[in-house]
């Protein structure tokens, strides 16, 4: 081997080999499938309450919440990103996933898991649209849109973009209530209808004796004795609920409790776990009326502003109240019309009139990107910023409730938050959804917070959300690497 031709030989082998390894490493794709790291402490999938097929009766009934997720400890052994560029918003590429689904955000490889299971699950559920956002130790590590905002113009879903969150706003009603406790203004264990001393039963009797047993504590937690599966969903009846009180349809939120006050609750306050839309309702109320603000400037004030969330506002339920920056909705393929809940309406899609938004605005009645969600979620404890609420008012979130109702099972609604203590912490999430709308917000016990919108609410509701559960477990052990760098500033507005 000592010969000149040979060593020539070697020499020009040993070059053909590096220059073919170059060539194979110059071929990026879009999603390249990641090495899958093995799930650990992941939390299994639990529904808070089920929710009835859209095939048997309209959308405006089925439009509750239901809460699963799987927060999932990211593998120690993940690398961190030291030396990548500092991102910035001008330089986002615009990619096209495998199935044609359009990515949106800036290229983050070591995390391309998500593109390739987001967009995976949209094409198999006939979605048009979504966005992913991923925090790690309150750094905003990842944020993409996928799919169509618009799809008739061919408008790509942003990172940024609006999407009606719906049952993921009581979080941020359970935390202005928190925040009016931390002031000294509300008692949690107060009865809440002695709050409301403004709201009247309109026959001047309140029906059921046990409503005014009701305190903001058993609102926050669904155990203020109303449930819808064993009567009805006054928040998605206000033509009923109108006409019973003879006022112009649809019925807004104070008509809607001074209703209820002519109703039966379904079970003891305090005794029961019945996940309620109207007690939220309520809590709306109560914040309205010890801050003597609206709902919403209350929230945006308190809540909004300090976390540092701007374009985050109140949802309408016409087209023609879209937001700026606000997607399109869509009903599952060759869903029927329903009638809408305004005069005259006729019948409409589901997403747009066939529930009245307005009136839903403390238990679902939020826009927002994911962005928003995760920067809130992280801005609660102060993760990375200043928290928003003490850490002993952050306790009570994950305190498991008192009594028999919050005993047995490992996850349970604390304060806002469906709550499953770890060993080392608690896991915390919040699911929603109305026709047009499914989304999903998860703390997690590892320093890492998820969050996802969609514009549209398969048929198959409940199937679709254990999925998504599922599907965003895999994606983040599908991640192998992570960049030191907070993308948060490049969404401040």
């Amino acid at each position: 081997m000592k010969h000149p031709f040979f060593r020539s030989l070697v020499i020009c082998a040993v070059l053909c080999v590096l220059l073919l390894a170059a060539c194979n490493t110059s071929q990026p794709t879009l999603a390249p499938t990641p090495t899958l790291l093995p799930l650990q402490n992941t939390l299994a999938p639990t529904a808070i309450s089920p929710t009835p097929t859209a095939t048997a009766i309209p959308p405006t009934a089925t439009a509750t919440a239901t809460g699963t997720a799987t927060a999932t400890r990211l593998p120690t052994a993940t690398p961190t990103l030291a030396n990548t560029p500092t991102p910035t918003k001008t330089s986002f590429p615009t990619q096209t996933s495998a199935n044609g689904i359009p990515i949106t955000g800036m290229a983050v490889p070591g995390m391309a898991s998500y593109d390739r299971i987001i967009t995976e699950l949209m094409a198999k559920w006939n979605i048009p649209g979504g966005a992913v956002a991923v925090v790690k130790d309150g750094r905003l590590v990842f944020a993409h849109g996928y799919g169509w905002a618009d799809k008739q113009n061919q408008i790509a879903v942003q990172p940024d973009s609006l999407m009606r969150i719906a049952s993921v706003s009581k979080p941020f009603t359970a935390a202005g209530i928190l925040k009016l406790a931390e002031d000294g203004k509300l008692n949690l264990d107060a009865k809440a209808l002695a709050l409301l001393d403004n709201i009247q039963s309109p026959t001047g009797v309140v029906a059921d004796k046990q409503f005014s047993e009701v305190t903001i504590r058993q609102l926050m937690q669904h155990s203020g004795g109303w449930d819808s599966s064993a009567a009805f969903d006054p928040m998605f009846s206000s033509r009923r609920i109108a006409k019973a009180l003879s006022i112009p349809e649809p019925a807004n939120s104070q008509a809607t409790i001074r209703y209820m006050l002519t109703q039966p609750l379904q079970f003891d306050p305090g005794t029961k776990y019945a996940y309620s839309n109207f007690g939220y309702d309520v809590l709306g109320r109560v914040i309205e009326r010890i801050s003597g603000m609206s709902y919403g400037d209350y929230v945006k004030a308190n809540i909004l502003k300090p976390a540092k969330i701007a374009r985050m506002q109140l949802a309408g339920s016409l087209l023609k109240d879209r937001a700026k920056d606000e997607v399109l909705y869509y009903d599952f393929p060759n869903a029927q019309l329903y009638p809408s809940v305004f005069p005259d309406g006729g019948n409409v899609p589901g997403p747009y009139g066939s529930f009245y938004i307005e009136a839903m605005d403390s238990h679902g009645g939020w826009i927002a990107s994911p962005i928003d969600l995760v920067r809130f979620a992280n801005s609660l404890e102060g993760r990375n910023q200043p928290a928003l609420l003490k850490p002993e008012t952050v306790g009570q979130i994950v305190m498991r409730p008192i009594g028999q109702y919050g005993q047995g099972g490992s996850s349970y609604y604390g304060l806002g938050w469906m709550v499953r203590p770890t060993n080392r912490d608690a896991n915390w999430w919040h699911n929603g959804s109305l026709p047009g709308t499914s989304s999903i917000l998860v703390r997690a016990d590892n320093g890492m917070t998820w969050a996802a919108i969609f514009n549209s609410r398969p048929q198959n509701f409940d199937a679709f959300n254990g999925e998504l559960d599922n599907m965003l477990s895999q994606a983040l052990n599908g991640v192998t690497a992570i960049s030191s760098h907070d993308s948060f500033s490049l969404y401040d507005q």
